[in-house]
């Protein structure tokens, strides 16, 4: 069973949204989802998008989706998820738009008002993306954040391709992942990371 870390402080960190829907994209039987966040100072706008191709839902669980006493999970009753962070874009100026097909995946798009003085902070995402890869069922995941003219990208189809046949969720990669994730954004925000 994979670790995901705790998500009972209310969402207070982007991460743990992120990380929700992520675990939401491999219940769906995703095998290639990409994460994008952007903030954009100009337009005082940050982004959060989440692809991936999972099985994806039809018009009626699609209209649900942002209901929180709505989920197709079996391991819960509600699903608070999507709720969560719809009030949370809501809370700081912005919306959360979610776009499905069955059989073609979700993309769940959030926006916020970067400069909002309630908008939680980025978190651990190196620590979110190591979950997503912690899973035994193979993923491929791509994850992109740009800040103004700032860029970090990570593959963990690139990883695989150094590790050869070492996989993804041992414990030394998984560390390793987090540790570089959280350099690379660290040095977006213009420090060196841990």
């Amino acid at each position: 069973m994979p670790y995901w870390p705790s998500t009972s402080k209310a969402m207070e960190e982007l991460a743990l949204h992120i990380l929700d829907l992520l675990e939401n994209a491999l219940e769906a039987g995703a095998r290639h989802i990409q994460v994008t966040v952007n903030e954009d100072a100009e337009s005082d706008e940050i982004s959060i998008e989440v692809q991936d191709d999972g099985r994806g839902m039809g018009a009626e669980a699609l209209q649900k989706a942002l209901d929180p006493f709505y989920t197709t999970r079996t391991t819960r009753r509600v699903g608070l998820g999507l709720s969560l962070l719809q009030a949370t874009a809501a809370q700081c100026g912005g919306n959360v738009a979610v776009e499905s097909r069955p059989g073609q995946g979700t993309r769940v798009a959030a926006t916020m008002k970067l400069s909002h003085p309630d908008l939680p902070p980025l978190g651990d995402m190196g620590a979110t993306i190591a979950a997503a890869l912690s899973r035994e069922e193979p993923v491929e995941l791509v994850y992109h954040h740009r800040r103004g003219p700032k860029e970090f990208h990570f593959s963990s189809a690139w990883l695989q391709l150094h590790l050869g046949e070492v996989p993804l969720n041992c414990g030394p990669v998984l560390d390793w992942a987090q540790r570089y994730i959280n350099k690379g954004v660290a040095e977006l925000y213009g420090g060196e990371g841990k």
